[in-house]
């Protein structure tokens, strides 16, 4: 009796498994891996001075301090993506508004070749009386990558993000020029 029981129990437990291998879930998983997503150095960070390029003439701040995303892509399908970028945005001494707006971009490369895509977005910032950091969350969540066919996995492609800069923001972050903060120890 206790074969029996085992037995039907093995038959079953055998059934369970063979449906989820063939589930329509279990069909639809990435081939491959997601396309990496990165902060282009260069333009992960922006300074906006309002004078000389020193501590005391900070208007606004902006970083990207933290990029994620997540895709789905099966057969000869488009990778569908989603990015979340966190950021930390500041307003310095001669920052003279309470609200302010930040544009980044995200792009869509080969990887080490061409862009194929690119949006640029805009980010409000309120800034209080007494609050002079903001931490924020933009989530973007519709990217398609197209995909020539099921071959093509989202490792050949990468998701870039960054900040739209001014040639002379552009040379600042590029000079690697930092700010010191005085007497913090």
């Amino acid at each position: 009796m206790n074969k029996r029981i085992a037995g039907v129990l093995f038959a079953a437990g055998l059934l369970v498994a063979g449906c989820a291998g063939f589930s329509k879930e279990a069909q639809k998983r990435n081939p491959a891996p997601c396309p990496s997503t990165v902060a282009l150095i260069d333009a992960a960070r922006v300074i906006e001075f309002d004078g000389e390029e020193r501590l005391d003439d900070i208007a606004y701040t902006a970083e990207i301090t933290n990029v994620s995303s997540q895709c789905r892509y099966f057969a000869d399908n488009p990778i569908d993506a989603t990015v979340e970028i966190d950021f930390a945005f500041g307003k310095g001494p001669k920052g003279a508004d309470g609200e302010k707006y930040f544009k980044y971009f995200v792009a869509v490369t080969r990887k080490d070749l061409e862009v194929i895509g690119k949006n640029e977005f805009v980010i409000p910032v309120e800034f209080g009386e007494k609050r002079t950091i903001v931490v924020k969350s933009d989530e973007i969540d519709k990217i398609v990558i197209p995909r020539k066919d099921e071959e093509i996995s989202g490792a050949n492609f990468e998701i870039v993000v960054g900040f739209e800069l001014t040639p002379e923001q552009a040379i600042f972050n590029r000079s690697g020029k930092s700010l010191k903060f005085p007497d913090i120890q």
